[in-house]
């Protein structure tokens, strides 16, 4: 089968509308406005968002989605993976709505017990073992179902900053979501990862990031959520990380998968028709066209 085109793997998500599973993040904008936001950026797929924003059940989210000439290429599933005798009932509810839903990825995260991304979640040895045996556990789920598993390093959970993300890399063979600002903002330089471990690399979600702010997020001086409304992420190229180089090493990699434009931003109120985070949607879409 030839490559598919780089451009013809470039999607989107509702984060980059401010919509997040995340409590108290922000207003929410309606999803037949984000959705046909997408559609008119000429975008043609995405990740589902927060559990029901695109509908009750598999069948209500395809409609929507057919209705918008979008398909659905995965989505972000936070879970408690380092408590022993984990309750996966709540998650393969999830994985299955995921799979009838037409998705090709699971994106798990190791999230903290609250749920919150404002804390460090440091484990133990046996904490880790248990991560990665429960891992293993999910990972299997999700491919009964006919899906593929990525574990996400992201800000607030077990698997964040550098050392965790290396010793993930030694303890388990799950793919990685590659996400560039996460990444960064716990302190592992993207392309470094990527010459230790291309292939390892299933999922990508492509941020901008201003390194000043984002270094007010690692020392705990700012909250995760404070961070993003004092500006975290820029459109693409307008950060401090090197997008065109990461893209780059990817393509010589030889990765296939999906480039996710994840910008998250949060929201106080609904901004005017045609306006707000489709502006930077846009800008980055405009980035990644002008790349050779």
């Amino acid at each position: 089968m030839p490559p598919i085109p780089f451009a013809q793997r470039i999607a989107a998500a509702p984060i980059s509308w401010g919509v997040c599973e995340a409590p108290d993040w922000g207003y929410e904008l309606p999803a037949e406005r984000v959705l046909s936001e997408m559609r008119a950026l000429g975008l043609r797929a995405t990740e589902l968002g927060p559990t029901g924003y695109l509908g009750a059940d598999p069948g209500q989210v395809r409609a929507l989605l057919d209705r918008h000439g979008l398909r659905l290429v995965g989505g972000f599933l936070p879970v408690v993976l380092h408590r022993d005798a984990a309750d996966f009932a709540e998650a393969e509810e999830a994985i299955r709505t995921l799979a009838a839903a037409g998705s090709q990825v699971v994106v798990l995260a190791a999230r903290s017990v609250d749920g919150s991304y404002d804390r460090k979640v440091l484990l133990d040895d046996g904490e880790w073992r248990i991560l990665v045996d429960n891992l293993k556990r999910l990972r299997d789920l999700v491919g009964e179902n006919g899906l593929r598993a990525t574990l996400h390093p992201h800000v607030g959970t077990a698997i964040e900053d550098r050392a965790a993300v290396y010793r993930l890399l030694d303890s388990s063979d799950i793919p990685l979501c590659l996400d560039t600002g996460h990444l960064l903002i716990g302190g592992t330089d993207p392309l470094e990862l990527l010459q230790a471990a291309a292939d390892r690399v299933a999922h990508v979600h492509l941020k901008d990031v201003r390194a000043s702010v984002a270094a007010t997020v690692s020392a705990g001086d700012t909250s995760y959520i404070g961070a993003v409304r004092q500006g975290l992420y820029t459109p693409l190229g307008d950060g401090d990380l090197d997008i065109a180089g990461i893209v780059g090493a990817l393509e010589t990699a030889g990765y296939q998968g999906w480039y996710v434009l994840e910008q998250d931003s949060a929201l106080y109120g609904e901004p005017p028709a045609g306006a707000g985070p489709v502006d930077d949607v846009r800008r980055s879409l405009d980035f990644l066209a002008a790349l050779p």
